[in-house]
Formats: C-alpha cells, structure tokens, sequence
C-alpha cells in the first residue's frame, strides 16, 4: 500500500501516478503513447482519474479500462485517498468491469492484470477469471489457430508486451523491423524511379492508348509527371483503405486454423499489441513481394514509363504511410493539429472501433464507405 505522501513523492520526481478511488496506477512509460498527449496524464498525476474514465471529453473504453489495469502499482492506504468512497455503481462503471462473452461467460471481469501471460484477479475482487488462451513463454503463430470462435475478441484485446511469432530466430527477424528502415530502403527507390520516369517521359515516345489506335493515342509530356506522381499517391489512398479493410480486418473462420494464423500474421498481432514498436512498419523482405506484384499489374495496364510513374507516387505513399503510421502509435502530436485528431482517432479503431476508421494516413475514404468513427457526445446534466 501506499500512502498519499509517498505518491505525491514520487510524482515530484517524475513518475506518473493516478489512482481510480484507492487503486494506484504507474503510468510513467505509457505518458508518451496516450492519444490525448503527455501533458494531458501528467497534469492528472497523483489525482483520482475515476471520473475522467467517464468523460468528457471521451469515455474510454472496456479494453483501455483493462489497458490500465497492466499498470496496477497497489493499493492507497486506507483514508489517504480524498472524498468520500465511491458508490458501487461509480466503481462499476470507473473501474474495470466487463462480462467475458465468448471467452467466459456471466464472469465479471474486475480490474485484473497481466501477470506471467496470465489474467490475475486481485484478492477483494472475490471472482474467477480465465487464463489467457495462450502460453506467452512461446511463439504464438502456431497458437492462435487453436483458438477457434474465441480468437476474433482475443486479438482485439490488445495488451501492453511484446510478442513473439516464430520459434525460429531468424525468421522472427525478417518479421520485426525499425521505423527508419522503411525510410532508408525506399526512399532512395522512390528518387531513382522518380527520375527514370521524368526523363523517359521528356523523351517524348510515351502516348496514352498507343496500343489501340495510334491516330487518337494522347502523347504524355514530362510536364505531366508531378500530376501522375500525385494520382499514384491517391490511388494508394484508396489501396491503403481497402486492404486495411477487406484484407487485414477480414473475419477468418472459426474452424479453419491456417486462416487464423495468417490474419494474426498479417494484422491481428498488430491489434493484439499495438504499441510494439518493432511490429509498426511493413518489413521490407515481405513488402518487396507485395510491391513487385502491384507494379507488374500497373505493367499489364498502361504504357511502361506511364505505369512506372503512378507505381512511384503509390510507392510514396506507401512510405509517408508506414511513418505516418508509427508516429500515430508513438509520437506525440500538438492539440489541435490535423495529427493530433488523427492519431485519437486511430487509437480508437483500435481499443473501441475495429469495424470501421480504417483510413489510417487520412479519413478521407471513411467518408464514401460510411465507415467513419462517430464523435462522442456527452448529454448536459440538469
């Protein structure tokens, strides 16, 4: 336990405490990642956040309830904490409380934390709760097959560690990968194939429809590559929207583990621990494949100097992508700023919204699809 002289100590020398009613949490290593900004939590500091779990300005969600409860620090010593005690229904509604469907249910889930890869009630909570479905000691690829019709709200009750996919070291490798890497490996691809395009266009032998007509075909002058350039960045727009929503949140089948396995490969891992910085950017080995499969169908489609330079502007923002990606996880954007909105808005397909916000570098596609996150809105009290 703790006593309030020791918490307010420790806030003075840096850390970060917060308590809901007499339960303290250490959120010193998250202050940098919450979508409301550092300075938001350090003002908080050494206060009751019980209230402010309900809004406004956001009501957090059952998941980051549970989020917090991997920071449990113990318990405020009796009469430290100021006010009266909270009623039990302000306890229900501020501190953890969700039924397990599909994993266990009529089970209250009250405040439990991570503990060794398994969920540990604490002493008053007097309930049962399950272990976590899988063994975190080992890799979980070849886990989370098993999982059947648990899997799909297993992942999406992300956690703060690390994970691990492959027992072999270097394929586990080949599958993490450092923000800056994507930046050094394809910006200078992007400035080469930019500069081929350029001056195979000034050569002035490229026309739009040569292949059907050459009386109406419509030369394609080297003035017009920023244009292209620019129509390949929204192309990739679009591209980024529809794999993120058709392909990377598709439902696997209960019954057929491979498809679970590969949803977990390709984004499931993402969402079941999103703040695992060496899991935020597409590796380059894999994204090669992928990128070498889009050109050669810009390849079939339109003239080679014309494919070439859309495939560059999709390549560009394929790159502004993955750092703008990172950045929504890990950097710490000014209110009010157009990232700051996004990155909120992105931490909240993951903990409350994973079936819509799938624009990730703009919001713009959510728009025509209706699958745009709604604004919260909070009624006036009398």
């Amino acid at each position: 336990s703790f006593s309030a002289a020791e918490v307010r100590a420790r806030c003075a020398q840096g850390a970060c405490l917060v308590r809901c009613h007499r339960r303290l949490y250490d959120l010193s290593g998250f202050v940098r990642l919450h979508p409301g900004g550092e300075q938001l939590l350090r003002r908080r500091a050494g206060t009751d956040v019980s209230a402010a779990l309900d809004g406004p300005p956001h009501r957090h969600s059952a998941n980051a309830r549970r989020w917090l409860e991997q920071y449990y620090v113990g318990e405020m010593e009796p009469g430290e904490e100021p006010g009266p005690p909270a009623a039990p229904d302000l306890a229900r509604s501020s501190c953890l409380w969700a039924t397990g469907r599909g994993l266990q249910p009529e089970i209250p889930q009250l405040c439990a934390r991570y503990r060794g890869g398994v969920w540990v009630p604490w002493g008053y909570n007097r309930c049962l709760l399950p272990q976590d479905l899988v063994d975190w000691q080992k890799p979980l690829l070849w886990q989370v097959g098993y999982l059947g019709e648990k899997y799909d709200e297993w992942v999406h009750q992300p956690v703060d560690r690390p994970i691990r996919l492959f027992h072999s070291d270097f394929l586990e490798s080949l599958s993490k990968t450092a923000w800056y890497v994507v930046f050094i490996v394809w910006a200078p691809v992007v400035l080469y194939l930019s500069w081929v395009s350029y001056t195979s266009l000034a050569q002035g032998n490229t026309r739009l429809f040569s292949s059907f007509t050459s009386e109406y075909s419509i030369p394609v002058h080297k003035y017009y590559f920023p244009f292209i350039f620019l129509l390949g960045m929204f192309l990739w727009s679009l591209l980024e929207y529809l794999i993120h929503r058709f392909v990377f949140h598709m439902k696997p089948p209960a019954s057929n583990y491979y498809l679970i396995t590969l949803h977990f490969l390709l984004h499931g891992q993402h969402h079941k621990s999103p703040f695992d910085s060496s899991r935020l950017v597409f590796p380059p080995v894999p994204a090669s494949l992928v990128i070498g499969f889009f050109y050669g169908i810009l390849r079939l489609l339109l003239p080679e100097v014309l494919g070439l330079s859309v495939f560059v502007g999709g390549l560009c923002g394929y790159v502004i992508y993955d750092m703008m990606h990172y950045y929504l996880h890990y950097g710490s954007p000014k209110k009010g700023t157009y990232l700051y909105g996004l990155k909120a808005y992105h931490v909240k397909h993951h903990f409350e919204h994973q079936k819509s916000g799938f624009g990730i570098s703009t919001r713009f596609w959510d728009y025509p699809f209706q699958t745009l996150i709604p604004e919260e809105t909070f009624e006036k009290e009398d």
